[in-house]
């Protein structure tokens, strides 16, 4: 089960992520639980650690569009769809990217890397199903670790394009 919820408490977490929440005055609340290393999916791993639909737990996915590293963020029920990616960034081809170089660009190890507090900042794209949330959850930047926040101020603070992205 997931530890007690913390509320804007600066640094909690200690990761990019959750500074960067606090020093933008962003509400959040942070939901910690027990990574289990042998999890086959950690989206999946943290909705059910957490008790909160699939549809709601965001990933955080790393794609190359035509040379340049796009984050695509989607929720962990569903897939990417690599042409819609490209489509919605005015790209003609998407892959999946190394996973090295996610990590090397954005500073967190793979299934913990968060759209927010990204060592270099890359253009992301978020699908479009999070507006009918009142609130998602992001990884705070580490597994084990998830910030709930309102998909608007994940927007704002990405400068994400919302599009249909995900499919079923």
């Amino acid at each position: 089960m997931a530890k007690p919820k913390k509320k804007n408490q600066p640094g909690s977490g200690g990761t990019p992520a959750t500074v960067a929440l606090t020093a933008a005055g962003t509400a959040y609340t942070l939901h910690a639980y027990e990574h289990d290393p042998a999890s086959a999916s950690y989206g999946e791993e943290a909705a059910e650690a957490l008790g909160v639909s699939p549809d709601r737990v965001f990933k955080t996915l790393v794609a190359d569009v035509d040379g340049e590293l796009t984050v695509a963020v989607v929720p962990v029920a569903g897939s990417l769809d690599l042409k819609a990616l490209a489509s919605a960034v005015g790209g003609k081809r998407a892959s999946m990217a190394d996973p090295a170089a996610a990590e090397r660009t954005t500073g967190y190890v793979r299934g913990g890397i968060s759209p927010l507090g990204q060592r270099k900042r890359l253009r992301t794209v978020l699908d479009s199903s999070a507006e009918s949330h009142t609130t998602i959850c992001v990884s705070a930047g580490r597994r084990g670790l998830e910030v709930e926040l309102s998909p608007g101020a994940l927007t704002t603070l990405t400068s994400a394009t919302l599009a249909p992205i995900a499919r079923p």
